[in-house]
């Protein structure tokens, strides 16, 4: 678990269910001289990057939890840097909830899953929301062209930390297009038959 993920999520009250579940819990990870916000390796960027989806999690002004899924073309979620992630916001529902909750609370959890691969990836970070009709250059840089008209804000994630995760208990779903190629050579073969 990278160093700063682990920091940041190993309370003490998260230690003491360890103790009482396990008889033990893990040791406290003290913040290193060195040590800063987790980097994002080569491995989580091309994981974020074929991602079509994704969950964030922010908290309102009254300490509740909000999650809110995002969706879109593989890569919709961008990787700036090894420490920055974005992503354009389109028109939706006008709920405004984590928008709303990023203005007295920027701290912001996302949950990425490959269903297929039964693996997740946790990052803990920082948001800022900036209103897309100030920044029409930065809504050609994150947005596709076909959808550049309906975003309506630009999400700015500063990664903290992060984490993976076991694959223990993810259940297998695969997109329309997936199971599409998985069939395909069957039907292929199907065909052949049915001419033979």
């Amino acid at each position: 678990m990278p160093e700063n993920f682990e920091r940041l999520s190993r309370t003490n009250s998260v230690r003491e269910a360890q103790k009482l579940y396990y008889g033990a819990s893990e040791p406290q990870v003290e913040a290193s001289d060195a040590s800063g916000p987790d980097k994002l390796t080569h491995e989580e960027v091309e994981f974020v990057e074929a991602r079509d989806s994704f969950y964030m999690a922010t908290i309102n002004g009254d300490g509740w939890p909000y999650i809110q899924h995002r969706g879109g073309r593989p890569g919709f979620l961008r990787v700036l840097d090894a420490q920055q992630l974005a992503f354009a916001d389109y028109r939706g529902n006008r709920q405004m909830l984590s928008t709303g909750n990023l203005a007295t609370n920027d701290r912001v959890a996302l949950f990425l899953m490959d269903y297929p691969q039964r693996t997740r990836l946790k990052i803990l970070g920082h948001a800022r929301v900036e209103d897309a009709r100030q920044r029409p250059e930065l809504v050609q840089q994150l947005a596709e062209p076909e959808a550049q008209r309906i975003v309506e804000r630009l999400f700015f994630i500063k990664v903290v930390g992060f984490d993976w995760n076991c694959p223990k208990y993810i259940t297998p779903r695969y997109t329309a297009a997936e199971v599409e190629q998985l069939v395909a050579p069957l039907k292929q073969q199907m065909a052949e038959l049915e001419i033979e």
